[in-house]
């Protein structure tokens, strides 16, 4: 029988992240989006990556913002829906990030800006500030972007009305 010490808390392993599920995804993906894309009788090339841990897949040289919808919101759906037909596909839960015409890029530098201020701002004053309610993919910037700055955050509140908050060192 082996003897465990409770006092030391398992570590936690990250297994390296399988390029070629991954690259296997974004293909999925792409196949899918470019019915998708068919079916709407809309133009648009799609670019496949991989970054970390997760497939990136980007709808370019698209006209309009139809796809991205107010704030994101159909993009949003879009993501969901891809991550469906992979996870159909595969059998596993998919964390594919979907991009049409470099929003969430753009969105990205956004974020980090927020999340950098947001930072000062609490260091200036001492005190937690909370922003605005987010969607996953941007509460993480900003919480990237928080870290960065050399303080720490957390997300309160039940979807859809998540939100992060700046804490004081």
């Amino acid at each position: 029988m082996t003897e465990v010490n409770e006092d030391q808390a398992p570590q936690a392993v990250k297994a390296a992240p399988d390029v070629a599920a991954l690259e296997q995804e974004g293909e999925i993906a792409a196949d899918y989006l470019e019915g998708l894309l068919d079916i709407a009788d809309l133009d648009g090339d799609i670019d496949m990556d991989v970054e970390g841990d997760r497939a990136l897949v980007s709808i370019v040289d698209i006209k309009g913002s139809d796809l991205i919808g107010d704030n994101g919101e159909v993009l949003e759906a879009l993501q969901e829906l891809t991550r469906l037909a992979v996870h159909r596909r595969t059998g596993e839960r998919s964390r594919l990030m979907l991009d049409v015409g470099g929003y969430r890029q753009g969105r990205r530098v956004e974020l980090s800006k927020l999340g950098a201020k947001a930072a000062e701002d609490v260091k200036r004053s001492g005190e937690a500030k909370s922003l605005q309610p987010m969607t996953p993919f941007e509460r993480k910037v900003v919480h990237d972007a928080v870290a960065a700055a050399g303080l720490r955050s957390e997300s309160e509140g039940e979807e859809p009305e998540r939100y992060v908050v700046v804490l004081p060192a």
